[in-house]
C-alpha cells in the first residue's frame, strides 16, 4: 500500500513539473505567439491528472494545491464552470487536511457561479463552508453566515423548502445562543409555510413546538431578570435600613 501511494506520488510530481514547463513556455515570447493557450490548457490537464494522483495517495494539501492552480489557469483561459469546478475539487481535497483553505477554495467558486448566475450551487457550496465552521474551525457565527447566505439564494430560486432546511439551522443556532426572539421568527415563519402545504403541513406542528418552547425561554429570562433585580432592590433597602438604625 504504501509503494503504491509513493508510486502515485512520484508520477503526480512528474506531471506537476510538466505542467510548469507547459506553463513558463506558454508565458515566453514565441509561446505566446504560437499556440499559448493550447500549451495553458494543456498545463491545466497535467495539473488536474497531479491533483488526482495525489489524492489516490491520500496526499490531501498536494492534491488541493493542484486542483487550486489548474483552476487558476482556467480563469485566464476564461473557463469559468472549469475553474469553479476544480476550485470546488479543491475545496474538497482540503477539508481533510487545510480547512480555512477549503473555506477560500470554496468562496473562490461561490464567487464564479453567483457572477454565472447559479444561485442554487452557489447555495449548496455556503452550507458545505457552513459545515466546515461547525466541525472544524468551531465558529458558529461564521456557520450560521452561511446558512443564511445559502437560505438567501435558495429563496431567490423559489426553492422553498431547501431556505426553510438552511433557516432551521440557523434557528437552532439561535435558540443554542439564547438569541431566542429571532428563533422564534424563524420557527414561527417556517411553520406557516408548511401549514401551506400539504405535503409539509405535518412538520407545522415541530416548529410551532419549538417557537413555544422558546417563548417559555424568554419568560423565564424575563422571570429571573425581574427576580434579580428584586433582590437587589431588597438588598439595597436592607443596607439603607441598618445605615439608619
Amino acid at each position: 500500500m504504501a509503494a503504491m501511494a509513493a508510486e502515485k506520488e512520484a508520477e503526480a510530481q512528474r506531471l506537476l513539473s510538466e505542467a510548469e514547463r507547459k506553463v513558463r513556455g506558454a508565458q515566453s515570447f514565441l509561446g505566446g505567439l504560437f499556440g499559448g493557450s493550447s500549451r495553458l490548457e494543456e498545463a491545466c490537464d497535467c495539473y488536474t491528472r497531479a491533483a488526482n494522483m495525489f489524492k489516490m495517495a491520500k496526499n490531501w494539501s498536494q492534491a488541493g494545491a493542484a486542483f487550486s492552480r489548474a483552476a487558476q489557469l482556467q480563469l485566464q483561459l476564461q473557463s469559468k464552470h472549469d475553474a469553479a469546478t476544480n476550485f470546488v475539487d479543491a475545496g474538497n481535497a482540503f477539508k481533510k487536511a487545510d480547512p480555512q483553505e477549503a473555506v477560500t477554495c470554496l468562496l473562490r467558486a461561490i464567487e464564479i457561479y453567483t457572477d454565472m448566475g447559479r444561485f442554487t450551487i452557489a447555495a449548496k457550496h455556503h452550507i458545505a463552508i457552513a459545515e466546515i465552521y461547525e466541525s472544524d474551525l468551531l465558529d458558529i457565527e461564521k456557520a450560521v453566515a452561511h446558512y443564511e447566505q445559502a437560505a438567501d439564494y435558495y429563496r431567490g430560486e423559489e426553492s422553498t423548502s431547501s431556505a426553510n432546511k438552511c433557516l432551521l439551522k440557523v434557528a437552532a443556532y439561535a435558540a443554542q445562543l439564547e438569541q431566542f426572539p429571532r428563533a422564534i421568527d424563524i420557527y414561527e415563519q417556517v411553520g406557516s409555510v408548511a401549514m401551506d402545504s400539504p405535503l409539509l403541513k405535518y412538520s407545522a406542528k415541530e416548529h410551532f413546538f419549538r417557537a413555544a418552547l422558546c417563548h417559555f425561554c424568554v419568560d423565564m429570562l424575563n422571570a429571573k431578570h425581574f427576580f434579580r433585580a428584586a433582590l437587589c432592590h431588597f438588598c439595597v433597602d436592607t443596607l439603607n435600613a441598618k445605615v439608619i438604625n
